[in-house]
């Protein structure tokens, strides 16, 4: 990989947005973390970022060539805001955009699918991550992780429809490649771990793990969506419970190679990913 000039990661203080960071930093990269409260990060220039303040976008772009791109959380139409900032950051003399959207959502699609389509079309060099839904929804903050550590369960309405879950790192590892590399993918990119699983199966081996009973409860559409309205918009708990919906249909029973191919290795297992993050560290 090449000296790349400044890469602005956007949404720099969460999932994928600081692994990605940390990863730039670790090869040598010059990084701008961006986070609505201009959060120190090691080794990066902290700077102010809110989608819904573009007066401060200017500030943000300045000096940076390349930009990753986190979508504004719970928005059900991101472009709105999204898209004006493209435009900003290509006029500032970005060349190259990595965006983060999901495996659910296809060029055009819903939602952050259209700031997907869009993105060929403003920058030379360009890639979209589509993951499949992350390994750390049951170890990190997410609402299944919260279930799984407050009543040992997962509430989904999934039914047995399986999942490529994908690592958090491994989402951060193709993201820097994509940045980094001399070639950009110019690519959609569908990114999955090594095995499809269903929310049985992660039960199950988040109890091997843990020592404590966790199960998988299965839900209707309808309360599921009734569940997520309670801590989100109403429309974006209805796309939510619809992709649980869609997995039950086996809309993600799928792996890719893309993990392997960007990166040189294979995506971690989600047992491998479980251990890790779940298991309690020396006293």
């Amino acid at each position: 990989m090449n000296d790349t000039g400044t890469t602005l990661v956007i949404g720099a203080t969460g999932t994928t947005g600081s692994r990605t960071a940390a990863q730039l930093i670790a090869a040598g990269h010059r990084v701008r973390a961006a986070s609505r409260r201009a959060t120190r990060f090691p080794g990066a220039e902290p700077v102010r970022f809110d989608w819904y303040e573009p007066s401060g976008h200017g500030d943000a772009l300045a000096g940076a060539d390349r930009v990753y791109l986190v979508p504004p959380v719970g928005d059900p139409e991101p472009a709105a805001v999204m898209l004006p900032f493209l435009h900003q950051a290509r006029a500032a003399g970005a060349q190259r955009a990595v965006l983060l959207s999901s495996s659910a959502v296809a060029a055009s699609g819903p939602g952050v699918g259209v700031v997907h389509e869009a993105l060929p079309g403003l920058f030379d060099h360009w890639a979209v991550l589509r993951p499949s839904w992350f390994m750390q929804n049951f170890t990190g903050t997410h609402l299944h992780a919260r279930t799984i550590r407050e009543d040992g369960l997962i509430l989904t309405a999934t039914g047995t429809g399986r999942v490529g879950f994908v690592d958090a790192d491994d989402i951060a590892a193709v993201a820097v490649r994509a940045l980094t590399d001399d070639h950009a993918p110019d690519a959609d990119l569908v990114l999955t771990g090594p095995d499809a699983l269903g929310y049985d199966d992660i039960a199950g081996i988040v109890t091997q793990v843990t020592g404590r009973s966790v199960a998988h409860r299965n839900l209707t559409y309808e309360q599921m969506r009734d569940r997520l309205a309670g801590s989100m918009p109403r429309e974006f708990a209805a796309l939510l419970a619809g992709m649980d919906r869609a997995i039950a249909g086996g809309a993600e029973d799928r792996t890719t190679d893309t993990v392997q191919r960007l990166t040189g290795r294979p995506p971690r297992s989600f047992r491998t990913v479980a251990e890790r993050e779940l298991t309690p560290g020396p006293a």
